[in-house]
């Protein structure tokens, strides 16, 4: 198969899903970052934090991307003991693709029901 460009996967680490959170590496966003470093993402994913994607209502939240032909995807509601699986599954079905455009039933119950955005190629 024959990607367009490498996939990233971003995670929000500052989410705090709610909680009273002091320590920065105890926030659910930054243990979801960690439980990802030590999943086995497929070659050409690469996993980065970021800070804040404006979310915070809505658990953990992550971003596929993929360079300019493909569409990016905005998934919340994630939770860093559960999910990790889910994300995994998730991101190697999006990597799979030229275009990220995944198959509405093939994608994880999850990512049908918590996609936040949906964004366009960017010469689309």
């Amino acid at each position: 198969m024959t990607q367009s460009a490498p996939v990233e996967l971003l995670v929000c680490t500052t989410c705090r899903r709610g909680l009273p959170v002091e320590d920065d590496a105890a926030r659910p966003g930054a243990l979801l970052h960690a439980a990802l470093a030590e999943a086995a993402l497929p070659e050409g994913v690469h996993l980065r934090p970021v800070e804040c994607l404006s979310n915070c209502d809505n658990g953990c939240s992550i971003v596929l991307r993929g360079g300019p032909s493909r569409w990016t995807y905005v998934y919340a509601n994630l939770n860093e003991a559960h999910d990790v699986d889910t994300i995994v599954e998730g991101t190697t079905r999006y990597h799979a693709t030229a275009d990220g455009l995944v198959p509405w039933r093939e994608r994880p119950v999850h990512f049908r029901k918590n996609c936040v955005a949906r964004i366009p190629p960017i010469g689309a």
